[in-house]
């Protein structure tokens, strides 16, 4: 497919805290979905996360809700008040604002979380968010985000001496897409790509890890709730 990136006309503009917000609420939609909605506790949990997430960031709880609001005026996210919970909780729309399936919605949220990445290294990935059964449903995936208006995704040229094509989601705009090509033209992406060998393993740990995670989110809204 030629999906060479073009310039995103009327396409995205998120900055990086507002891509972590919008794809820890699709990720979790998909590996928490009985502790979702997110109340913004458990999305800056998620947003500061040591395991699957490029790079690891440590953000305030102002940060996450000023994300979060720019977000909602974006209509990527909504508030649901739920007559059980003391405190808000926050969805994505991406999949009724964009029409996305799950499949895509899965791509969507592991290019936002982990970076540039292969077909190979988003299969691995998305594992527990939607398991594609061969790289070619994975590409299909990737060719149908780039495709929609605004474009969504988009491959990235080979870096030298490289084989696999790695791609790239396009919600943070040109400046971060022109980032991208920089580094992958000067091999800066190698380290990333190095990681990615070890997905395995690292993924293991990660799945175990949040499991421990939805237990202690659980746990910590259900307290809130008698504050």
């Amino acid at each position: 497919m030629d999906n060479s990136p073009t310039a995103t006309e009327a396409g995205f503009d998120l900055d990086p805290i507002e891509i972590r917000v919008l794809g820890v609420l699709i990720e979790k939609a998909f590996v928490t979905p009985d502790a979702y909605p997110l109340s913004l506790n458990a999305l800056l949990s998620g947003c500061n996360q040591l395991t699957a997430r490029e790079p690891v960031m440590s953000l305030s709880e102002a940060e996450v809700q000023r994300a979060i609001d720019s977000l909602m005026e974006r209509r990527l996210v909504t508030r649901r008040d739920q007559a059980s919970a003391r405190v808000p909780k926050y969805e994505h729309q991406v999949r009724l604002r964009h029409s996305l399936p799950p499949a895509e919605q899965a791509v969507l949220a592991t290019l936002l979380l982990r970076g540039a990445q292969t077909a190979g290294e988003v299969r691995t990935r998305c594992e527990r968010l939607h398991h594609f059964d061969d790289i070619s449903t994975v590409e299909a995936a990737l060719e149908h985000l780039a495709e929609k208006y605004p474009a969504m995704a988009a491959s990235l040229p080979k870096a030298p001496g490289t084989k696999e094509t790695r791609h790239m989601h396009l919600l943070g705009g040109d400046a971060l897409l022109q980032a991208a090509i920089e580094a992958q033209a000067s091999g800066t992406l190698s380290a990333g790509s190095s990681r990615g060998r070890s997905a395995e393993l690292e993924d293991e740990v990660r799945r175990l890890r949040e499991e421990l995670d939805a237990l202690k989110l659980e746990f910590s809204d259900f307290r809130r709730q008698f504050e």
